[in-house]
């Protein structure tokens, strides 16, 4: 049976491997999973009924659940297990590796060190490659949180899709966690975004403008979205090999075969009680407002790509501190006490009326941490002094090495040791 509204998600996270000692990205993800289960497989499953699998990249891990899970409260802790386990593995090779959390690593040159996945599917992967050219930061030195959320036809997507849209903007500004690239702070909270967003510009059908159409059926996300994606890949590749649901890049894809939607465009934390905190605020809203608690369905419905893309740019760039001025914006999430807002302050007013026990509930704990101190990206910048320029490797070394630490332990950044 299909799953309905809010019954069950899934959860993906992405991870860095880096060479133990001197934190380079380190593209021996097959090994990794080789020593777990004997054979490169491209997916496996490991410890507690969560899997790993290979990505684009050969120093990218994906740890995901096994199966959609209508109870994440345990979720944290199995994604630390599994951590655990690949630490374990990774201490075992020459030379060790381990994770490195964080959306993006903050000195690799992926003109040089893209190594891409050598296993299964290599042809798919070679493919991207030879269309786009993956030796960039959007394709490879990029990781994110997936959160897959199901549906049961066009009335539970059209409530869904409507509460995903206005919502996405709004993400960055609280899980933003890549501020360093290139070995130099930017000026940008959530530079994975920013890349990610540029990939595949010369074919704009692809990844539109991270803001998914308002399409709220199945008929009419086809004919919008995806006919020309279908069109444009048809015209690009004469392989075969890349099917248009593969291509979807949006923020939030929807896929009708799965009966999901899937949000693409949180930034991975430096620990799973992060991540999970953060997916379980936005499942929080989200539910909230699919049962048009703001606003009714038809105003949700409203909202085109233009407002929320100027919700989104301030976000991408200043995370928490990302001024929100538009008041018809924040009437549709219920917040009428001023007619402009702090992205960070306006995240507490939804967890507030979504009912989330965030200020009391120790596994929400992680929010309190974001909202009182800022997200990774703004914690990460003010590590390093906050200098917009070349930063010092040793500098990066110690802040991302912390990171590292961070991921092994379950601390976040900032956060006294447990």
């Amino acid at each position: 049976m299909p799953l309905r509204l809010f019954e069950a998600f899934g959860v993906e996270l992405e991870y860095m491997l880096v060479d133990a000692a001197t934190l380079d990205v380190a593209p021996v993800v097959d090994r990794v999973i080789a020593a777990r289960a004997g054979e490169p497989h491209s997916e496996i499953e490991a410890l507690r009924a969560v899997s790993w699998s290979n990505e684009l990249v050969a120093h990218v891990v994906e740890i995901k659940t096994t199966e959609p899970r209508p109870d994440l409260s345990s979720a944290a802790a199995d994604f630390a297990a599994n951590i655990g386990e690949i630490h374990r593995l990774g201490r075992a090779l020459a030379p060790p590796v381990r994770i490195m959390p964080g959306a993006m690593h903050p000195w690799m040159d992926p003109r040089r060190e893209t190594v891409l996945w050598p296993h299964e599917y290599h042809d798919v992967y070679a493919n991207f490659h030879r269309l786009f050219d993956c030796r960039r930061h959007g394709w490879a030195n990029l990781q994110s949180v997936h959160l897959n959320l199901p549906f049961d036809g066009d009335e539970e997507f059209a409530r869904l899709h409507a509460a995903v849209r206005i919502v996405l903007p709004l993400l960055p500004a609280l899980c933003a966690a890549s501020p360093v690239m290139d070995g130099r702070l930017t000026g940008v909270a959530c530079n994975r975004l920013e890349v990610y967003r540029a990939n595949q510009s010369a074919v704009p059908s692809l990844s539109g403008r991270v803001i998914p159409e308002p399409v709220f059926t199945r008929d009419d996300y086809q004919r919008v979205i995806m006919d020309p994606i279908a069109r444009d890949v048809a015209r690009l590749d004469g392989s075969g090999l890349m099917k248009p649901e593969w291509m979807n890049s949006r923020g939030a894809i929807a896929r009708f075969d799965r009966g999901s939607v899937e949000i693409r465009v949180m930034d991975v934390q430096e620990c799973p009680r992060a991540d999970l905190a953060i997916v379980r605020a936005v499942v929080g809203v989200l539910r909230w407002l699919a049962a048009e608690g703001p606003c009714p369905l038809a105003a949700q419905r409203q909202w085109g790509i233009d407002p929320l893309v100027r919700v989104l740019d301030p976000c991408i760039r200043d995370a928490g501190a990302a001024e929100i001025a538009d008041a018809d914006y924040l009437r549709a999430l219920g917040f009428t006490a001023a007619p402009r807002c702090r992205a960070d302050h306006l995240w507490a007013h939804l967890l507030d009326r979504a009912g989330l026990p965030w200020r009391d509930d120790e596994t929400l704990a992680p929010l309190r941490l974001i909202l009182d101190r800022g997200t990774l990206a703004q914690r990460i910048a003010h590590a390093l002094g906050g200098r917009r320029a070349q930063i010092p490797r040793s500098d990066l070394t110690r802040v991302y090495g912390e990171l590292c630490d961070c991921a092994a332990s379950g601390r976040m950044l900032g956060e006294s040791p447990r």
